[in-house]
């Protein structure tokens, strides 16, 4: 029997099949966006395992990015809007002194924001095909998992958001950056860099959120524009429908995280990297999963 094949090789889906799968990449991504576990890992790691084994692709994944980054815009409307509106007030005239610490954020999630967004221009072919090894993953999952460890035991936590400087802002940047590697984590990695620095568990996760928001966003809208009428694997639609529901499950995530990073530690986060990335290894030299 003659087997039809989509354009990236893998065995074509039924229209419900693919709604399906869909679907549980959205779930996915909801799932595991804004935990320091890596999202891209996740959906790159499940879809290999659904039935059409099919790698969702880049495209996909910033483009369901986009419904869990409006959960944040929603989540922290208020904040996002005090900071917006002191950092036009600052370019305009002389500011306030009590707004004076939310335009400093506001420059500092900009600053943030230039590194994800050159590095990720500039290495974007190694980011949609040699980096998404499954080798690769298992290994940053299971690295970046001591990264985390380490800083959230030695960590100092003792710094409030708003006394974030300069050179922590551009280093948060940075470590947001190695999140265009599928394994390492956006979160996890400014998450890491936040404790290091001496943030608090909360100021940390919280400065996470916001950093985000430009750097997902453009990526999304970026992607979409790129591959319009040309998704992969997964079509048009059944991606506007992982995107929905990576927005309800992203929205419940978020007050649920920021509820447990304020009275427990990450180490949880760190166990769970490190047995996915030795199981990945095992499946991966089993031959159960394909690189």
């Amino acid at each position: 029997m003659t087997e039809t094949l989509t354009a990236q090789g893998a065995p074509a889906t039924s229209p419900a099949l693919e709604w399906f799968e869909a679907g549980v990449l959205g779930l996915v991504q909801g799932l595991t966006e804004f935990l320091p576990i890596s999202s891209s890992a996740h959906l790159r790691v499940v879809g290999a395992l659904l039935p059409s084994a099919a790698d969702p692709g880049a495209a996909f994944t910033a483009i369901t990015q986009i419904g869990t980054e409006t959960a944040v815009l929603i989540y922290f409307r208020r904040d996002i809007f005090r900071i917006s509106r002191a950092w036009l007030s600052s370019l305009i005239g002389p500011r306030a002194e009590k707004d004076a610490a939310d335009a400093r954020l506001g420059w500092l999630v900009i600053l943030g924001t230039l590194p994800i967004a050159i590095l990720g221009l500039l290495f974007k072919d190694a980011i949609e095909t040699s980096l998404r090894n499954l080798y690769v993953t298992a290994a940053m999952l299971a690295g970046f998992a001591l990264v985390l460890g380490l800083a959230d035991r030695f960590g100092a936590r003792k710094l409030a958001l708003d006394q974030i400087g300069w050179g922590r802002g551009l280093a948060l940047g940075f470590a947001q950056a190695l999140a265009l590697v599928p394994g390492v984590s956006r979160s996890g990695g400014t998450i890491s860099a936040g404790l290091i620095l001496g943030l608090t568990r909360e100021a940390a996760a919280r400065y996470s959120f916001l950093l985000a928001v430009p750097a997902v966003l453009a990526s999304g809208f970026y992607q979409l524009w790129r591959h319009f009428g040309q998704f992969g694997p997964i079509g048009p639609w059944p991606t506007l429908f992982a995107t929905l529901v990576a927005f309800v499950v992203g929205y419940a995530v978020i007050v649920g995280f920021l509820k447990l990073v304020s009275t427990r530690s990450y180490m949880p986060f760190v166990w769970y990297r490190l047995a996915l990335g030795a199981l990945l290894f095992v499946l991966l030299g089993a031959g159960a999963l394909r690189p």
